[in-house]
């Protein structure tokens, strides 16, 4: 056996690598009570009542906050960004736990007053903005997903649905808005569905905006 390969330099050589991937992935983070936290809610609160184009009430938005940071999830997805409101409190609660939110509008306007929104926050580095047909982009995402957050054209509900089933992680949660109006088919065909699978635990929020939460409890 070679000693020297057991030296103290080459052991400190051998793990500094991996100490400086942990202290990335640390950095990662955001501490609570520190500078993301302060700059997001000084944001929410200076936007506070004006949000419009479709966006989540904040009851909703702290909701699917507290969901992420409750379950430790770290790999999401929106599917509908409208100006980005939801998507502040989803990467928020991400900025906690070390994950990161994909999410995807058609509307460019929409989508440049999003990003905007995002950097303002202070969020920019733990959300991956789309500007893309979600239809085709969706199928597309290789995933795997733990938190998906659905909130754009009603009648798909049930399409993005079936094509993210395969990428969600079993545990992981699919959440969807505006489903408790009886008049929107198209989320209460998504939501007739999703009930009726055996290897879902579906509930639904109906303060706010009407919200469905579906766990996934096991892969069929």
């Amino acid at each position: 056996m070679n000693r020297k390969l057991f030296s103290p330099v080459f052991i400190l050589f051998a793990i500094a690598p991996l100490m400086i991937m942990h202290a990335d992935a640390v950095s990662q983070k955001n501490v609570p009570g520190g500078d993301i936290d302060r700059k997001v809610q000084a944001f929410l609160e200076k936007n506070r009542g004006s949000w419009r184009d479709m966006n989540v009430p904040p009851s909703d938005g702290k909701l699917l906050h507290d969901i992420i940071i409750k379950n430790n999830y770290m790999k999401a997805l929106e599917i509908g960004t409208s100006t980005g409101h939801s998507g502040i409190w989803i990467a928020w609660a991400l900025s906690k736990t070390g994950g990161k939110l994909i999410t995807i509008d058609i509307d460019p306007e929409r989508h440049r007053e999003a990003v905007a929104n995002f950097r303002e926050a202070g969020l920019s580095d733990f959300i991956d903005a789309r500007l893309a047909d979600a239809h085709d982009l969706v199928k597309e995402l290789n995933g795997p997903f733990d938190f998906v957050f659905s909130d754009a054209d009603k009648e798909w509900y049930t399409n993005y649905f079936l094509d993210i089933d395969p990428k969600l992680e079993v545990g992981g949660c699919f959440t969807a808005h505006n489903v408790s109006r009886p008049s929107d088919f198209g989320a209460g065909a998504f939501l007739s569905h999703v009930q009726k699978l055996p290897n879902y635990e579906t509930t639904v929020n109906r303060s706010g905006g009407g919200l469905s939460i579906s766990y996934k409890k096991s892969a069929k």
